[in-house]
């Protein structure tokens, strides 16, 4: 079973890795690719070219057993979407290899926007992070949608290629990619928000200075 963590990655921090790290070892997940988006759909674009955001991805994932950096999106022209990444995902990996979408409670509450976002369900599972204590409140429809499909156990995830919803406790840092950006931008150092390797990659590139 693999886990997909899509995202602008503009930079990847701490923020998107600590939950990674602990649904990596509370799930039966090998592996998690992180994939960053090329165009982005639903926020305003990267600043950072593609290029720079699979090099930063790179550096964060580099030495932690399971994280691997996926390009996919980035080799695809057009507007980034979740069903295009795991449908190519689904056609390299075979019908049966169990892919969970880790997405975030609030983006996940916005589900009815998505491109195609109940066939999303055949290809993959959903794993939605959350702060612990949150709720699971979502608009009706998606609601609707949702109650045959939530799991309370992980361990049915392995058991089906997709098409469960499990909401899985993490601990989430508050970081923004927008804050490191602005404290960059005045010339302020966001060390300890982000890998040393990240940052290092930043510094060198000149990356979001005025």
């Amino acid at each position: 079973m693999i886990g997909v963590f899509g995202g602008t990655f503009d930079p990847i921090h701490f923020g998107h890795l600590r939950p990674a790290l602990e649904l990596l070892q509370g799930l039966p997940l090998r592996e998690i690719r992180f994939v960053p988006l090329r165009t982005a759909v639903h926020r305003t674009q990267p600043v950072a070219t593609a290029a720079q955001r699979l090099a930063m991805v790179r550096a964060a994932v580099a030495g932690q057993p399971g994280f691997v950096a996926d390009d996919r999106e980035l080799r695809r022209t057009g507007d980034s979407y979740s069903y295009d990444t795991l449908a190519s995902l689904r056609a390299e990996l075979g019908p049966r290899l169990p892919i969970c979408l880790l997405t975030g409670r609030d983006a996940f509450a916005e589900l009815p926007t998505w491109y195609r976002w109940r066939d999303i369900a055949d290809l993959a599972h959903w794993v939605v992070m959350r702060r612990p204590g949150a709720d699971a409140a979502t608009d009706p429809e998606l609601r609707h949608w949702m109650a045959p499909r939530l799991a309370t156990d992980p361990a049915v995830l392995p058991r089906t290629p997709g098409g469960r919803v499990l909401f899985r406790d993490v601990t989430q840092l508050d970081i923004s990619a927008t804050a490191i950006r602005a404290r960059i931008a005045l010339g302020l150092s966001p060390g300890f928000l982000l890998p040393e390797g990240v940052l290092a990659f930043i510094e060198r590139e000149g990356l979001y200075r005025p």
